[in-house]
């Protein structure tokens, strides 16, 4: 089954969330050291068929790209050489960690749970994720 996959780059940690076989749903998987996400990604899709990657790209309140988005495009190179056959699609990621704070309260999870970033990063690449399906399938 073919699997897109939505990216939330730092410069330490790398949120990854993955869709299920149907492209409907975005699920966090994991959160990965920024060195070694290419690793990972090339071994995920040496067992899943990955079709896209969605990356958040930073943006300014303005829609421009933030201080931040030079990081992402480093890596993006990285990707695209890694990935030469996988399309990218960015997708604006402002608000993605105050909403991923607001999906851990509303599901529960406990104050110390919600202040382990690596948990925010990997529901913020859901988060981003999820926004392109929403926006790529109609109601």
């Amino acid at each position: 089954m073919d699997r897109i996959i939505g990216i939330d780059y730092g410069r330490k940690r790398v949120g990854v969330a993955v869709t299920d076989p149907l492209g409907i749903f975005a699920s966090a998987l994991d959160t990965v050291h920024s060195a070694k996400i290419i690793d990972y990604l090339k071994k995920y899709a040496s067992n899943e068929n990955v079709v896209r990657f969605v990356v958040g790209y930073p943006m300014n309140m303005n829609g421009k790209p933030s201080e931040a988005a030079k990081d992402v495009d480093i890596f993006l190179k990285h990707l695209a050489k890694a990935f030469p056959d996988i399309p990218v699609t960015l997708e604006d990621e402002r608000f993605t960690s105050v909403l991923a704070h607001r999906a851990m309260i509303e599901g529960g999870m406990s104050k110390k749970d919600r202040m382990n970033k690596e948990s925010v990063d990997k529901i913020s690449a859901a988060i981003i994720l999820q926004s392109y399906l929403d926006r790529r399938q109609p109601l």
